[in-house]
């Protein structure tokens, strides 16, 4: 499973790439509210952040209309060549995948629930389809059961020529919350996981890790005393 990291905050991002395991950056338009961003600066950003990542940097489209949505689309894959554009599940959403899919700009599908909704994603052309996680036990639903759900639907098929030509669609674990997220999205096959930078941090963080390493340091010090 990749590791995505869910920000639009440059110093997280720069610190998480210099780990070495960071494959791409999703943000959104709440991520990009938080770190304070202007419609002005939002291009100029969104370039920041595709020259911190070697990998595919989502940025979300806010239009509704699915001629909206063509519009941003293309403007955004303009920003940089690893741009991929962030399309909501909607009907709209769909018939701008398809058209955005056919002139060879990926997609990644989000706010997905369902696998009615991933299968029909992955048809329109989806690069990417982001089921949610938290959001579904915030209604106290199990979201990995539904994540799982999709993943296999998914994994069912090939869509290697339904989307960009030569690329297989993959699913990505979002409105992940907690290690646990991710460690059940591993365990049910998901491609990625696009992860906030704190749960990130406790990716790698653990107690005996630190208590061990506390260990080590002291037991040195009797042998550098002796």
């Amino acid at each position: 499973m990749k590791f995505f990291i869910d920000t639009a905050d440059l110093t997280e991002i720069k610190e998480a790439a210099s780990w070495g395991a960071l494959a791409g950056v999703t943000t959104n338009p709440t991520l990009y509210s938080r770190i304070g961003g202007t419609l002005a600066n939002f291009p100029a950003h969104i370039e920041k952040i595709c020259a911190l990542s070697t990998g595919p940097v989502s940025a979300e489209v806010v239009g509704e209309l699915r001629s909206d949505i063509i519009a941003e689309g293309r403007e955004l894959a303009k920003i940089a060549p690893n741009v991929v554009v962030k399309v909501p599940t909607t009907i709209e959403g769909l018939a701008a995948t398809r058209a955005l899919a056919d002139e060879g700009i990926p997609v990644n599908m989000t706010l997905c629930f369902t696998v009615p909704q991933a299968i029909l994603a992955a048809r329109s052309g989806a690069r990417y389809i982001s089921p949610f996680v938290g959001r579904f036990d915030d209604i106290s639903e199990d979201g990995i059961e539904q994540l799982s759900l999709i993943v296999n639907a998914i994994n069912n098929y090939d869509w290697t020529n339904v989307g960009v030509p030569g690329e297989q669609v993959e699913v990505i674990a979002a409105s992940i919350r907690s290690v646990q997220h991710v460690t059940q999205a591993a365990l049910v096959g998901a491609d990625i996981a696009t992860v906030p930078f704190s749960v990130l941090r406790k990716c790698v963080e653990h107690p005996l890790t630190t208590n061990g390493l506390s260990a080590f340091a002291a037991d040195w010090e009797k042998v550098t005393k002796a």
